[in-house]
């Protein structure tokens, strides 16, 4: 499959939106990177469109079709028939002029081919006994059948898109001309790809409108024939169905739309459980006109339909049918790489997730996975992570956490921007003698703290650091910081029992002031003395006196 959706790496920002939405999970994380499996991907488009990063790229063919034109060679457009709700009610006549002063050389609509491919389904039912007969317009759910339901390619009408029957009938009538098919579809161009020599490029209606404007074209409305052109119903759920006259008998004619919906329809023909059917099958929900680019830039399902609805005409065109051997085409099956683990490969991936029992098996789909075990699975197979588990990811960050709290010696305690106490851990509640942190979790600071220091903090914004005060209440010292959580308006205490280190320096201020006191005595008494015999002494007592000052002095610094 060649590189139709790209990825811009810096965009993609590991939020599993994509993986979310694909419906069949085609997508492999690696280094918080996204990245799509060609031969798993259906190329439905939705990754495209509900990227909130604009990480997802549609490979772009528009300098090709320049090129051709500039060659000189007739180029000629088949114009998808879901034009008229892109482009507000323009008609083919609008379409042509304004496609002609870009270059082209003729411009058609599709429609022509999807006349030939409905008389072909219709002569399929009747001729071919045909028991489950699945429509195979939608490129996304031929892709689908052939990479994940191999069991149902029977079913698949082997037939022609009505692109590649028109480009087809374009060349006969024109065998230098080149072909270019304009869409709401992605996966028209892997199609183009892949059957080459019937479409030479496929744009989007995105890539046209950019290059209208880049022109200064507008497409001014002209009168219309909308008598015929029945098949202009196609790119609308039912679409087909409304162009078939539906008069087998015993047969049911039903159309179904969204990946999901033909998953399960799928599943059930293989099961054997659906009988003379003829079912239409589109990928996207509302059918082409809700197509990746008609929904990312444009998209109004009930709006586009009355357009395309407008615009159907009662008859069909006239066109030659060409023989059922002519629009023959094979659908072989595209295997896949990824092999399914055992069950102790699985159970092994579950406990690294964290996952040792059912009951923790949330199933939560954050990580883009409808169950664990599907996630398991694609871990196994290199298309994800241990680490894209949300909540393994919470569990692990607040385990941490905790066990920091929890293990530290200083006091934590978290007020809310009313001083209510969100958060206490252990050493906190030894200090204000808190047996549970349930006994005040919940209720006012000013239970427990005094809370004027709490309510300076939250008012001023200014932090209060390595601040010591006595709780008079605990009989403790403590050596506080307070700080604001400005992010989350929260107000943080950090407090560290000083008590034992407090209590040692009164006590070492205590023995100081009685050797001082004692040394005073001493220095009193000894100067009595001094005076009664000083004539003995003399220069003897001044230097015992200088002696015992120093003493003293020394004491009262410390």
């Amino acid at each position: 499959m060649p590189n139709i959706l790209t990825l811009k790496k810096s965009n993609c920002k590991n939020c599993y939106k994509c993986i979310r939405y694909c419906p069949v999970k085609s997508i492999r994380f690696s280094g918080n990177q996204a990245y799509i499996i060609g031969n798993e991907c259906i190329l439905c488009g939705q990754c495209f469109v509900v990227c909130p990063q604009e990480a997802k790229e549609i490979n772009s063919e528009l300098e090709k079709v320049k090129v051709f034109i500039q060659a000189g060679v007739p180029v000629v457009v088949s114009l998808a028939p879901s034009f008229v709700a892109n482009y507000n009610g323009r008609g083919i006549n609008a379409m042509s002029t304004a496609l002609k002063k870009l270059g082209f050389h003729s411009v058609e609509e599709t429609a022509l081919g999807a006349t030939v491919v409905k008389n072909e389904y219709e002569r399929m039912l009747a001729e071919d006994d045909r028991d489950v007969l699945i429509s195979s317009c939608c490129h996304s759910i031929n892709l689908l059948i052939q990479k994940h339901y191999p069991q149902a390619l029977e079913y698949l009408a082997d037939v022609a898109s009505p692109m590649q029957v028109h480009c087809r009938d374009i060349k006969l009538r024109m065998p230098e001309a080149k072909t270019v098919f304009i869409g709401p579809c992605v996966a028209k161009k892997d199609e183009a790809e892949h059957y080459a020599g019937i479409v030479d490029a496929v744009l989007t209606f995105e890539e046209l409108s950019a290059w209208l404007k880049e022109e200064n074209i507008e497409i001014v409305p002209e009168a219309e024939d909308t008598n015929t052109g029945k098949a202009r119903f196609f790119p609308t759920t039912g679409g087909i169905l409304k162009t078939m006259a539906q008069t087998m008998p015993g047969y049911t004619y039903m159309a179904i739309d969204g990946v999901e919906n033909c998953k399960l329809a799928i599943k059930d023909i293989i099961d054997g459980k659906v009988h003379k059917c003829f079912i239409e099958m589109s990928a996207c929900p509302g059918s082409c006109v809700g197509g990746p680019i008609m929904e990312k830039y444009h998209h109004s399902s009930i709006k586009d339909t009355i357009a395309v609805n407008s615009y159907a005409g009662e008859k069909d065109f006239d066109v030659e049918q060409p023989s059922p051997s002519e629009l023959k085409k094979n659908f072989e099956y595209i295997e896949q790489r990824g092999i399914r683990p055992g069950e102790s490969e699985i159970m092994a991936i579950m406990r690294q997730m964290g996952k040792f029992k059912p009951s923790q098996e949330l199933n939560c789909g954050s990580c883009g996975y409808n169950t664990c075990r599907e996630k398991a699975v694609a871990i196994w197979q290199g298309k994800a992570e241990v680490s894209m588990c949300m909540p393994f990811l919470k569990d692990k960050a607040e385990s941490f956490s905790d066990n920091i709290v929890k293990n530290s010696p200083n006091g934590l305690i978290v007020l809310n921007d009313r001083l209510e106490v969100q958060q206490i851990n252990e050493a906190a509640r030894k200090i204000i003698n808190i047996r549970n942190a349930s006994d005040i979790l919940g209720d006012k600071v000013v239970r427990v703290l005094d809370p004027t220091d709490f309510m300076k903090v939250l008012t001023t914004g200014k932090e209060i650091r390595n601040q010591r005060v006595y709780l008079a209440e605990y009989n403790r010292y403590v050596e506080q910081t307070i700080f604001l959580d400005r992010e989350s308006n929260l107000v943080i205490g950090i407090m560290t029992d000083v008590t034992e280190d407090e209590t040692q320096r009164r006590r070492k201020e205590a023995i100081s002031r009685q050797t001082v006191e004692v040394a005073d005595q001493v220095v009193d008494k000894q100067m009595r003395i001094v005076q009664e015999i000083a004539y003995l002494l003399g220069e003897t007592a001044a230097e015992t006196k200088i002696a015992l000052s120093k003493l003293k002095e020394s004491i009262s610094n410390e």
